[in-house]
């Protein structure tokens, strides 16, 4: 009986060596402080992905879109980004894969620019969704709706960049890591997060100002109201005797570089006959960039809607 006794401690010492200790378990959210940084877990806002889900055949396919049959949406609940943070602006060598050029999506050629210095550019933003998180972008990062990135079609990969919405006035700095939008009339695809934070994920697209950041640069103030830079109103004036023939002026730039890229911009939205002309105004040179000529002012005024639609303004009618 008694080494029966003996035999039943030992083997109950022995189990309680090799079971596993138990612990308290702390309070929720406690103990780290990555408990309430976006991103993390535990917050209600959606963890950062880093790797993107595998291709399934069929999806793609050579120079054209991703599944353009399937619609794209958002989240059924809009995320809190109020602490997301956005990016900082830093020093990064170029992307190894989406800086190919010229390159060719649908049948168009697009072309990469050598660098971002410089770049500012007005027109309509649209943004994307489910459709795309956590797919590969072209740069190959996956893609996250749920931080401030960007697709763009030329600007080299990645780039920083202030966004603006020129209707209410909020901005953004995003990083571009992707390209698109390959749809006529659009500068910029936002991410989710990004177009939450300019207030146009409700309406899908928005007017904006682009402008590339470098690291350390403090970046001009943006008037929502300005209108893109142009000439005084003299210029666009109808001149008296003319033939009659009709230009649409869309802007003057004192870059030929920006002028074109608002050219390009037009011709990529199936506006035709647009041309860059080098001129004078008063002690400087610009360049004008201007849609004709046509035979009336009827013929150039539906056009004119198309130029508005882009959310570029109203084009000014020049007489020659």
């Amino acid at each position: 009986m008694i080494r029966t006794l003996a035999l039943l401690l030992a083997l109950l010492c022995l189990a309680a060596c090799t079971g596993a200790p138990v612990k308290n378990k702390p309070p929720a959210g406690a103990g780290s402080a990555s408990a309430h940084r976006p991103g993390e877990r535990g917050t209600g806002y959606p963890e950062r992905i880093t790797g993107a889900r595998p291709d399934k055949p069929g999806e793609y396919t050579a120079g054209g879109l991703y599944r353009p049959g399937v619609p794209d949406s958002g989240p059924p609940v809009p995320p809190d980004i109020s602490r997301l943070p956005e990016p900082v602006p830093k020093a990064e060598p170029r992307a190894r894969y989406g800086n190919r050029s010229p390159y060719t999506v649908l049948g168009k050629v697009y072309h990469v620019l050598p660098n971002a210095a410089g770049y500012v550019e007005r027109g309509t933003a649209s943004w994307y969704g489910t459709k795309f998180h956590g797919r590969a972008t072209s740069s190959l990062e996956p893609y996250d709706m749920y931080q401030f990135t960007a697709a763009h079609k030329s600007l080299p990969l990645p780039t920083y960049a202030r966004v603006t919405n020129l209707d209410n006035g909020r901005s953004v700095v995003v990083r571009v890591n992707d390209r698109g939008p390959f749809h006529a009339g659009r500068i910029i695809d936002l991410s989710y997060a990004a177009a939450i934070k300019l207030g146009i994920h409700v309406h899908g697209t928005g007017r904006v100002e682009v402008r590339a950041l470098t690291p350390g640069e403090e970046p001009p103030p943006v008037s929502a109201s300005a209108p893109p830079a142009r000439e005084s109103p003299s210029i666009h004036a109808p001149v008296a005797g003319s033939s009659g023939r009709v230009w649409l002026q869309v802007a003057s730039f004192g870059e030929r570089a920006n002028a074109k890229r608002l050219e390009d911009r037009l011709q990529d939205a199936d506006i035709r006959r647009v041309d860059v002309q080098k001129a004078q105004a008063g002690d400087r040179r610009v360049y004008r960039v201007r849609i004709g000529p046509f035979d009336s002012r009827d013929a150039a005024a539906a056009v004119a809607d198309k130029v508005r639609a882009l959310g570029l303004g109203s084009p000014a009618f020049v007489t020659h």
